[in-house]
């Protein structure tokens, strides 16, 4: 493309034909605020210059312009800090505030809040502006999100993300002028649309319009009963995060620092989901070599993220025998917590309470799904459980490393990548390619499986067989190949498919990352290091594993293990 020559503050820069001005201005690391704009995956961009933060000042023009949809022009100056672009930003920030509730302190995104912080910067200490004021009820019918239009700043990052990443489209603007929301069609209830509550409009949301269920009063609650036995579940992707709300690099994994916190928090026992996952590779493993081998429905796919399952349960019906039956680790390790691990330890299950902390807003429409037979009372997402730690005053930055607790804490390497997109893939690769051939696999690193990029394709040699396999991340890659699977134009034997683009490391319940998705490689490492670091690599050879087969589950796939650790799924359109 050809080039042009601009000037932005007093500081000259050529950049391509079509860059915005708010393009531009980031190379120069010129700061214009914005609330509408943001980089979202896959080189998608929320920029429906709604907001009008990004007034600029440009030469030659009588109007200011928004920096975010205005594309730059040959011998174009821009003034982004003149005193007319700032008071037209200010005026702007102002009759927002007069149409938002003032309850900042009680916010569920009070100091995560991009309106609030925007705000202070501008100095903005009164609301200027009286009149009507919207007023929405609150859309509290799921057990995931909540939606409180009275916080909607009509951003519209919400209806980006929904419609042309995940492409379910639950959301989009109703109505128009002082009446407009961002709202399901005919103000439905989420929980009555085709929402998989896979919270990346909650990510998204610069305001407390959209936020997760929080459940922490419930943690509480039970912790603070004397009657109750309540041991607590992490998801590999939350220690790959968590440090980051209390200030730690990004990209490191707190894993014994959290375990810590746990227990100073009260909890009896702190466990590890990543038992579960190696529990749910044994099961997936033989479920795919069953198939393989008996000429079963192919491909098989990976059924350990509540999103997806949602997602394919709403628009893939005819598909409900493609995936695999398993049950997610999160269910897994609630059936194993509240039958053997209770039976072990003499507890009644009515007086064990499991709390699981997930990365994952979906993870809490899972737990109440009618199949799932209360495994699991309580989720709470990696945000949660950082307000909890700083509400009891723990120091989390000087705690020391402790261990998870036996016999439901013991994991392998190949259970920590779970959290990573092409994790649940790898491990099982790892495993049925010692039980296919019987040789060892010295090394375990699937390389050619890993990365960011929202679909990837690899076959993979075991011995004599060819492992066609797919992996998918953000739904709207699931559904490219969900196509190719209804087409019959797929071929392959497995396909891996999480609802967030990157995986768990990108949950909906993750700490916000305002559109630098820089992190998510970060958070993948710090997932590998740790599976490196491991003493064991492969789920088969977890001795808690081996274990809990002999004393209770018989063998992968046994009529026990069936019952327990399998599930179906239904037609939700039907």
């Amino acid at each position: 493309m050809s080039l042009v020559t601009i000037t932005i503050n007093n500081k000259q820069l050529q950049v391509e034909q079509g860059t915005t001005i708010l393009q531009a201005a980031k190379l120069l690391e010129i700061n214009i605020p914005t609330l509408c704009h943001l980089n979202l995956h896959d080189g998608v961009e929320n920029k429906p210059g709604s907001c009008r933060v990004c007034m600029v000042e440009v030469e030659g023009r009588r109007n200011l312009a928004p920096a975010c949809t205005t594309p730059v022009s040959e011998g174009m100056v821009v003034k982004t800090n003149s005193i007319k672009a700032i008071k037209a930003r200010r005026t702007v920030v102002e009759l927002l505030l007069s149409d938002h509730p003032q309850d900042c302190l009680l916010c569920e995104k009070n100091t995560n809040c991009e309106l609030q912080t925007l705000a202070a910067d501008m100095g903005i200490r009164e609301i200027k502006y009286k009149g009507e004021m919207s007023t929405y009820p609150k859309d509290t019918s799921s057990a995931s999100i909540e939606r409180n239009l009275d916080k909607c700043i009509l951003c519209r990052r919400c209806e980006t993300v929904c419609s042309e990443i995940q492409t379910v489209s639950v959301l989009s603007a109703v109505n128009r002028g002082f009446e407009t929301v961002i709202s399901p069609a005919f103000g439905m209830p989420m929980v009555d649309t085709n929402c998989t509550f896979c919270g990346q409009c909650v990510s998204v949301c610069p305001t407390g319009a959209l936020t997760e269920v929080n459940n922490t009063s419930k943690v509480w609650d039970a912790l603070n009963d004397k009657d109750k036995f309540v041991v607590v579940q992490t998801a590999p992707a939350v220690r790959a995060a968590l440090g980051e709300e209390f200030g730690i690099e990004i990209g490191k994994a707190v894993t014994g620092k959290m375990v810590a916190s746990l227990r100073s928090l009260g909890f009896d026992k702190i466990f590890d989901t990543d038992f579960a996952a190696d529990l749910t590779i044994m099961e997936e493993a033989t479920e795919l070599m069953g198939r393989i081998q008996n000429g079963g429905r192919l491909p098989m796919l990976t059924s350990c993220c509540p999103g997806w399952i949602n997602f394919f349960e709403h628009e893939f019906a005819d598909l409900l025998d493609v995936p695999s039956s398993c049950k997610s680790p999160q269910q897994m390790f609630g059936a194993i917590a509240k039958s053997y691990y209770a039976e072990k330890m003499n507890i009644d299950p009515k007086n064990l309470v499991v709390v699981s902390v997930m990365p994952c807003l979906a993870k809490k429409y899972e737990a109440a799904r009618e199949e799932m037979n209360n495994d699991v009372d309580v989720v709470i997402s990696t945000r949660e459980l950082a307000k909890m730690i700083k509400e009891a005053g723990i120091d989390f930055n000087s705690l020391d490393n402790e261990e998870f607790d036996s016999i439901l804490g013991e994991s392998t390497g190949a259970g920590v990548i779970f959290g990573v997109t092409g994790g649940v893939m790898e491990a099982a690769l790892r495993t049925a390619y010692e039980w296919i051939t019987g040789e060892k696999l010295d090394d375990v690193e699937f390389t050619v499986i890993r990365g960011l990029d929202g679909i990837r394709e690899a076959t993979i040699k075991i011995k004599d067989m060819e492992v066609k396999a797919a992996i998918a991340s953000g739904l709207g890659n699931a559904r490219t190949l969900l196509n190719k699977i209804r087409n019959g134009e797929a071929n392959y034997q497995i396909i891996e498919i999480m609802a967030c683009p990157g995986g768990c490391i990108d949950g909906g319940g993750q700490p916000y990352i305002h559109g630098n998705y820089d992190i998510l490689s970060k958070r993948a490492n710090a997932l590998y290091e740790e599976d490196r670091n491991k003493p064991i690599r492969k789920s088969h050879e977890n001795p808690a594993i081996i274990k809990l087969y002999e004393e209770y589950l018989g063998k992968p796939n046994s009529e026990k293990a069936h019952k327990l650790l399998h599930t179906h799924y239904t037609c939700r359109e039907c």
